[in-house]
């Protein structure tokens, strides 16, 4: 029996780490036409949805996004809306049939505080931790360009932890440039990609809790207590071999 998916948490106001893989990891863009016919679909899909879309990176194979909804809904449709003109572009363009993508997006609420820019530098990184490039201002298809070096891109809304990096343009992008000069740890890269895996909060326990309240939807994985043992004579059911 097939187990029901868990519903998806993204609730209005809060942001949301999203990812969009091809399936079984297959390529998702060939060319650069491919990236800018998906960016022009994903700003036209972000306006009609009231999605802010405050970070991104399209990489070979997959999509990473920053965003935050105005309503419940407005994420999925987005997605919704995006993969009904996207996929058929590219199945068209490159003589093949059938799904692109690996199932539903993944998406989990990040906490603006204290992870928000974290979340964002992970996603920025990402072709440096391919190795398709040193420096992330080097990867033309992604938000470091906008952030560290101001560079004017149509679908960006700058989010404010983010502003809140400086009082100018010049000091947010010095500010911004410097949070690059040190690595981030490898139990943060681990929670971030475990949160939004299994669709749960990144944040703090309070925040957790509080997402909890909100959604009235569990941000915790359940644990596991150890199995009760089997009694001597006692089969798979727990009934007696001669019962």
């Amino acid at each position: 029996m097939q187990v029901p998916r868990a519903p998806r948490i993204c609730p209005a106001g809060y942001p949301l780490h999203v990812i969009q893989r091809g399936n079984n990891r297959q390529k998702c863009f060939l060319s650069e036409s491919d990236r800018k016919a998906y960016a022009q679909w994903l700003y036209e899909a972000s306006n009609r949805f009231e999605v802010q879309i405050h970070a991104w990176v399209f990489m070979t194979n997959h999509v990473h996004m920053l965003v935050t909804p105005s309503c419940s809904t407005g994420v999925s449709r987005m997605m919704q809306f995006l993969g009904r003109l996207y996929v058929p572009y590219f199945n068209f363009r490159y003589r093949r049939t059938g799904t692109l993508y690996e199932g539903r997006f993944k998406s989990c609420v990040v906490q603006s505080s204290g992870y928000f820019l974290a979340c964002q530098r992970y996603i920025e990184m990402n072709p440096v931790r391919a190795g398709i490039v040193s420096d992330p201002a080097d990867y033309a298809w992604s938000s470091h360009r906008a952030h560290a070096l101001g560079f004017n891109v149509k679908m960006w809304t700058p989010h404010p932890e983010y502003l809140s990096l400086g009082k100018t343009e010049f000091s947010r992008l010095k500010a911004y440039r410097q949070l690059f000069a040190q690595e981030l740890g490898s139990d943060l890269i681990s929670e971030i990609r475990n949160a939004v895996s299994a669709g749960l909060v990144l944040g703090s326990d309070k925040f957790r809790r509080q997402v909890e309240q909100l959604t009235g939807q569990r941000q915790s994985h359940l644990r596991r207590g150890p199995k009760p043992k089997k009694k001597w004579g006692q089969n798979n059911w727990g009934q007696s071999k001669n019962s």
